[in-house]
Parts: structure tokens; sequence; C-alpha cells
């Protein structure tokens, strides 16, 4: 199967147990899917790999929560997750993802500096 980033529109009973184990820290039930609350998936054998949530304003948009399965890290699901999810929101001219519960900064940095964000005091911005 291929790899496919995904829209989550509703949680199916697999997408639950799976988004527990990219994000143990949330509560499934609470998180809001909507117009402006977004959260794109990266399905492989239809099980989520990794996720990103979205929150869309008008033209800015910030993503935040991009984890991929630690066995899946360093082979490309993450940038072709964010690429993807950048793709799918043209309407955003400009894009921030803070550096809030990011496990490693230096990986992540030079993770978002590899898809064109530049470093910023507490986060990272992509315009």
């Amino acid at each position: 199967m291929k790899l496919t980033i995904i829209r989550l529109q509703h949680f199916s009973e697999q997408d639950r147990l799976d988004l527990a184990k990219i994000w143990p820290e949330y509560d499934i039930d609470t998180l809001a899917l909507d117009d402006n609350h977004r959260i794109y998936a990266a399905r492989f054998n239809e099980r989520l790999l990794g996720a990103v949530r979205v929150t869309l304003e008008g033209t800015q948009a910030t993503l935040d929560s991009l984890r991929v399965r630690e066995i899946t890290r360093r082979r490309g699901v993450g940038q072709y997750l964010l690429e993807e999810t950048l793709a799918d929101n043209a309407q955003a001219s400009s894009w921030w993802m803070a550096d809030i519960g990011v496990e490693d900064r230096g990986v992540m940095a030079a993770f978002m500096q590899a898809l064109g964000f530049t470093a910023q005091a507490d986060g990272w911005e992509k315009r």
C-alpha cells in the first residue's frame, strides 16, 4: 500500500486507537473537527502513522502537535504529511508552528528549516 495523507473528517475506531498512540496526551473526543480546526494524518495499511493539527484564521494557519510514531520516524512521513497539509490549505499565506511540546528542538529545527520555515524565538514561521 501507498502512504497517503488524509484530512480526517471523523474518527473511526481504528483512527482513535492510532491517534492515542500518536498523541497519548489528548482525549480524542475533545479534538474539534470543522472548517477552521483540521487534523491531517499519514495513513499506511489502514493505520495512522503520524498526524498534525491545523487551525485556520483567514489567511493565517497555525500548526501544532506534529508527530510521527517513533517506529516510523526518519522515513519521510513527517515531511510528506506537512507538505501535503500546506498544499491542501493554499489559502493560508502565513504559517506558524510553536515549539511547545517539541521533543527535540534541534531535530525539529532542522526539519522545519528543510521545509522552508524560518526559526523564531518560540517556533517557526513560513510566509
